[in-house]
């Protein structure tokens, strides 16, 4: 966080980060109990379900500076099957995608593939709530033609949830991007003070409680 932090910002929009982290490492810490309790049961379902690790590493996209962008690994339960991008490469899960197992649909649907994303917070890495971080491999032609792609991300770390993937939820192509940048941008706006960003997150919050309740992930 202290990267961020030394970005010249008001007072007031620096004071709300401070803020912002100290409810992350809350949050994080009791987001890592909860993935303590759970871990056994989907670790046990995910070795039975297909061969592979239980653990996936995706290189990121991590918060915006004015000179450099930062890569960040994010850790997920592996949803997929082990060489998922073996033949194709990088490219979106859609909606039937044959690559996911079984259980990595539920887990995915559920939003409890995210959970080891509890261990990003802490290491400061990314926030409970933010933008979604996004691959690499994708950035260059999401940055050519969606005009402030790269400014979503400018002195704001990418979260877990957020404003966009609670109104809109995965990505399938460049437009489903394009319609979450107003999101994005919007969600920073909200930094600029200490009653907006609480209202924002709440409302992300409750809402993204209800997508894992009723399984409307993908």
């Amino acid at each position: 966080m202290e990267h961020i932090n030394s970005l010249k910002q008001p007072s007031h929009i620096a004071l709300v980060l401070r803020a912002k982290r100290i409810v992350d490492l809350i949050g994080a810490a009791v987001g890592m109990l909860i993935l303590a309790m759970v871990f056994p049961f989907i670790a046990l379902a995910i070795k039975w379900d297909s061969a592979g690790p239980i653990f996936y590493r995706q290189l990121r996209v991590g918060v915006s500076m004015p000179d450099r962008m930062t890569l960040i690994y994010v850790l997920k339960f592996r949803t997929m099957v082990s060489d998922a991008e073996s033949v194709k490469g990088a490219q979106w899960a859609t909606k039937d995608d044959p690559r996911i197992t079984r259980v990595g649909r539920f887990l995915r649907k559920s939003r409890l593939d995210e959970l080891p994303q509890f261990i990003n917070v802490l290491a400061g890495d990314m926030s409970l709530i933010g933008p979604r971080p996004e691959r690499p491999d994708f950035y260059q032609n999401l940055e050519s033609n969606i005009p402030f792609f790269t400014e979503r991300t400018y002195g704001v770390l990418p979260g877990i949830t957020g404003l966009a993937q609670v109104n809109q939820g995965y990505d399938a192509c460049i437009e489903d991007v394009r319609s979450k940048v107003g999101f994005d941008h919007g969600y920073a706006l909200s930094l600029m003070s200490f009653r907006t960003w609480i209202l924002t997150d709440v409302s992300i919050i409750f809402k993204t409680l209800s997508v894992m309740v009723n399984g409307r992930g993908q």
